[in-house]
């Protein structure tokens, strides 16, 4: 069998399929595989396997046992994670490669997959039909609210003390009210991208500025930049607000006092490409990471982070993170997030500007 052929089985294989050296470290994996990490195999190759991938078994000593003595270990219905959304029931065969002592192959065989994907595709159902009900009163609801806010103010100006404490109370409740259904609002009405080349580190830098001037005051952010990274295609406002959520949000959860960090990370990986549906790909080049060392995401809520109405922070809306993922999609980019606590990343990934806007720039 040629290596051509060779390599075309690997690419074809219906399954995730990894390829461990004799210290656990990925050596290679197939697109299958690619997928379902959700990340490139550039990217992942080098890493120990057992970082990436969590199996919700004891696998030590049998894989031990079956590296000594060239056989294959299969293991079912095991829960198989990978950080960036919820395990997946799986069975997992692992084996010897021929011809290279201690390296093994590990196919993984999601048993869930489609039932999770008919429950994930449900739920973004109820979440977008949620979204249009709240559109669609938002204007109602704000229209008594005004009228409440201005006869609570109207009444505070003959009240005592003690009294103006309730009014202060409508009042700022009632703002708060308006001001998510603002939210909502902007969340249904985000127009298509006016998309241009951008240079991303002038949207990051205006991003800093801002935060550090506001909600980040307590922050130190740093910069580590790709001086020669080329231009994005996109919208910078629109970007501008990605970057400007994704700030504050690492701002609102770290210690008010303490502080924190957080790094502003760009680079570019020429093989990161993100595959469709309808088997067409689209290279994403241009990666962007906003890493923080605050207390992580919430375990129980890290697979729909990006979803509608789902939020780590007490009173959140849960609209903030999936603006910033309708907004990346919409640039037809990449959104991912890996957090454990002390360590979070969120990584954007975009395509290059053409080239005739490139050299128009």
């Amino acid at each position: 069998m040629n290596q051509a052929l060779e390599t075309q089985l690997w690419s074809s294989l219906p399954v995730p399929a990894i390829l461990m050296d004799a210290d656990d470290l990925i050596a290679d994996m197939n697109p299958a595989a690619e997928g379902f990490m959700n990340n490139s195999a550039k990217w992942l190759v080098g890493q120990p396997v057992w970082d990436r991938l969590a199996v919700d078994a004891p696998l030590e000593e049998n894989l031990a046992r079956a590296r000594a003595q060239g056989t294959p270990l299969f293991v079912n219905d095991v829960d198989v994670g990978t950080g960036s959304r919820p395990p997946l029931v799986c069975n997992l065969q692992i084996a010897p490669l021929q011809g290279q002592p201690g390296w093994m192959i590990m196919l993984i065989s999601p048993r869930e997959l489609a039932g999770r994907m008919t429950q994930s595709h449900s739920v973004k159902s109820a979440a977008k039909s949620a979204i249009g009900m709240a559109e669609m009163l938002a204007h109602e609801i704000k229209n008594p609210l005004a009228g409440i806010t201005g006869a609570a103010q109207l009444l505070s100006m003959n009240l005592s003390k003690d009294d103006l404490e309730l009014t202060d109370l409508i009042v700022t409740e009632s703002r708060r009210i308006v001001k998510l259904l603002e939210q909502v609002e902007q969340f249904g009405n985000l127009s298509a991208p006016e998309r241009r080349a951008v240079n991303i580190h002038d949207v990051l830098d205006r991003a800093r500025r801002s935060t550090q001037l506001g909600v980040g005051a307590h922050m130190k952010i740093v910069e580590d930049y790709d001086p020669s990274l080329p231009l994005a295609h996109g919208d910078p406002d629109q970007l501008l607000q990605v970057v400007l959520n994704l700030l504050r949000n690492a701002s609102e959860v770290a210690d008010q006092k303490a502080g924190g960090t957080i790094r502003l990370h760009t680079f570019y990986e020429h093989s990161f490409r993100m595959r469709r549906a309808d088997g067409s790909g689209q290279s994403l080049p241009l990666q962007i990471e906003v890493i923080d060392d605050g207390p992580g995401l919430p375990p129980d809520i890290k697979g729909d982070i990006f979803d509608p109405f789902v939020s780590g922070k007490e009173n959140g809306t849960g609209l903030g993170l999936a603006l910033v993922s309708k907004i990346i999609s919409d640039h037809d980019g990449w959104i991912s997030v890996d957090s454990v606590p002390g360590r979070t990343v969120f990584r954007i990934s975009l395509p290059l500007a053409p080239r005739e806007e490139q050299e128009n720039d």
